[in-house]
């Protein structure tokens, strides 16, 4: 059972990245992918970590509402 509910959340995850436009923007280059990821988790790490989140979700549930 854990194993399909990470598989589910796995593709979910990837369903993201693909909602967000990232791979047309990137062409796929998972390598830069990757690195916009690390980019990300660094900002995370950061001291300003709060008003970063807080931009990033704001910004994440109007995505979703232009459904």
């Amino acid at each position: 059972m854990q194993r399909r509910e990470r598989t589910r959340q796995l593709i979910e995850l990837g369903g993201l990245v693909v909602k967000a436009g990232l791979v047309d923007l990137t062409d796929d280059d998972r390598a830069v992918l990757l690195g916009l990821l690390d980019e990300a988790a660094a900002r995370l790490r950061s001291e300003d970590r709060d008003q970063t989140i807080a931009l990033w979700r704001r910004r994440g549930r109007r995505a979703f509402g232009h459904d």
